[in-house]
């Protein structure tokens, strides 16, 4: 049975955020809360958008959440990705399974961001 720690790594590596931001706090700490504020705004766009629309939006994601770590959604929106050269149906499924793997990652930050508060 898989611990929180690890289902946690799962959904954000934090030994990949260390080391891409060379152990520096702050830096993870700010790079969280740009990674959660983009995941935000790129998955409204998203919804918004046309097929080729998406498949870039999905792009820009998946770049960003493979720098901090965040596996499951950088594979989620390569899905998107490809997703997005189908039909509107399969589009939308995909990003709803974005969705739904941004919103992990999210509460994740949110959750490491408070601790960083206190």
């Amino acid at each position: 049975m898989e611990s929180a720690a690890q289902i946690n790594d799962v959904i954000l590596d934090r030994g990949h955020l260390s080391r891409m931001t060379l152990g520096n706090r702050g830096l993870q700490q700010e790079v969280l809360a740009l990674f959660d504020r983009q995941a935000e705004i790129l998955l409204v766009r998203m919804r918004k958008s046309d097929g080729a629309g998406v498949g870039a939006l999905a792009h820009t994601l998946k770049g960003s959440a493979a720098g901090i770590g965040a596996a499951e959604v950088a594979r989620a929106a390569e899905l998107t990705e490809h997703a997005a050269k189908g039909s509107a149906g399969e589009c939308s499924a995909a990003i709803d399974r974005l969705a739904d793997a941004v919103e992990k990652a999210r509460a994740l930050i949110a959750e490491l961001l408070s601790e960083a508060e206190t």
